[in-house]
């Protein structure tokens, strides 16, 4: 063999050998993930099952509650992880889409809510091992799903004229300014196809969990280990609740109760459920404050870059400072067809009328003022209170309020209604983990 050959040979030979080496490296690395569920025409993987749980159990810990072995929390996780894919199915049919924007908007949220900036957020994210990447695809999978549910429940969801006025006129109505409760719940699902036996089982179920509660467990390690509410794995807790807006077999049972006690069982459309509630505040008569405001709305345009039109808002602010009349301004200037032939007037508003930086303007500049431009969604403002007052709920503002309530009670009912329905129509393979 010559020398040509004999190198050429070995060369073939370290190739296939390293071959066979990455392929066997590759089989491993395949090994260490596999699909865990079949969710229609989706899966979940080990991989982020996996992940997902260890984050959950970290928040768990770090709660100051005793988690539950983790593969109990694993299943709850698998649960959530499945309940996601079925709502991003009906999402990505239906063409829901987020915007990079809307997704750079929540991330300044919550870097505000943290009180540091969104580049220190960042480094907090990737400090901890996190990527922002990621990150970003939770936050628009949450929003997605958020549309999904608002389009599929919400949108059936009327309110007649007849119900409100039922409402108003009932001593239910009376809670429309009621006491905001801090609640959890634990939840063990009854579908309406659940045979005798199935629902001797969650009764029995049931029966333990509250002698359990009796001794002294603790709720929230007991709604980790045992809830099929999406928020088992929070300890059942639904945060802050008007106590009008839950469902009226809810309030009924919340009204009887002192803070640091559970309800008995309550019998719903979605199945059995155990309340806790942890603290109660606020109710009787309540005032709010209004403001008559009015303001001038620029916009960029072909001639005029975002500068430019910072720039002439500044320009238009200093005249009105020197004297000059706001509202032949706001005419001749304001991009808002609202209310620039008002001169600007926005009338009297009530909290929640505007979008979050309009109000917070609103409500820091003084009486009389002409606000610094400021940017929204919809471009460059400058503001002017002229007038603020404190006013009791008008007739209209309670029904809006009514209505609102009576929106958010059906929408928590129905909710667990078709998150049930759908998973009990979808295709669904748990494979062992």
């Amino acid at each position: 063999m010559s020398l040509w050959k004999s190198f050429k040979l070995n060369v073939i030979m370290q190739f296939a050998l390293s071959s066979l080496a990455a392929s066997v490296s590759l089989a491993e690395v395949a090994l260490l993930d596999r699909v865990v569920a079949i969710v229609d025409d989706n899966i979940v993987l080990q991989s982020e099952l996996e992940q997902r749980t260890a984050n959950i159990y970290h928040q768990i810990k770090q709660s100051g509650t005793e988690p539950p072995e983790a593969e109990v929390v694993k299943k709850q996780v698998l649960e959530r992880l499945i309940l996601e894919r079925l709502q991003l199915n009906i999402g990505d049919k239906a063409g829901v889409r987020i915007a990079d924007q809307e997704i750079d908007q929540t991330i300044a949220r919550i870097a505000a809510s943290k009180n540091i900036s969104v580049e220190e957020y960042i480094a907090q994210i990737s400090a901890s091992g996190e990527t922002i990447t990621r990150i970003r695809q939770e936050i628009e999978n949450e929003m997605i799903i958020m549309q999904v549910q608002q389009g599929s429940v919400m949108r059936g969801i009327q309110i007649s004229e007849q119900e409100l006025n039922n409402f108003l006129n009932s001593e239910e109505g009376k809670l429309v300014s009621s006491p905001d409760v801090l609640i959890s719940q634990i939840l063990l699902s009854a579908p309406s196809t659940a045979t005798v036996n199935e629902l001797e089982n969650i009764k029995t179920k049931l029966s333990k969990i509250t002698q359990q509660l009796s001794e002294g467990a603790d709720f929230k390690q007991l709604a980790i280990a045992n809830s099929d509410d999406q928020s088992a794995l929070e300890g059942g807790d639904l945060g802050w609740r008007k106590l009008a807006q839950l469902p009226i077999l809810f309030s009924e049972a919340i009204e009887k109760l002192e803070p640091g006690q559970v309800s008995d069982p309550i019998r719903s459309g979605a199945g059995f459920h155990l309340l806790k509630l942890y603290e109660r505040k606020g109710g009787g008569e309540q005032l709010i404050e209004q403001h008559f405001a009015r303001h001038i709305l620029l916009t960029p345009n072909q001639i005029r870059d975002e500068q430019q039109t910072v720039e002439l808002l500044e320009k238009i602010r200093t005249q009105i400072i020197d004297g000059e009349d706001f509202a032949s301004l706001a005419k001749q200037h304001s991009k808002d067809p609202g209310s620039a032939l008002k001169g600007g007037n926005l009338g009297w508003s009530t909290p929640g009328l505007f979008v979050p930086e309009f109000e917070q303007t609103m409500d820091s500049i003084a009486l009389n003022e002409i606000s610094a431009p400021f940017q929204s969604q919809f471009g460059w403002h400058i503001l002017q209170v002229t007038e603020r007052r404190m006013q009791d709920f008008s007739e209209d503002i309670l029904r809006n309020r009514a209505d609102n309530l009576l929106r958010q009670r059906k929408y928590s009912e129905e909710l667990q209604v078709w998150q049930q329905k759908i998973r009990d129509e979808a295709f669904i393979e748990i494979k062992e983990i």
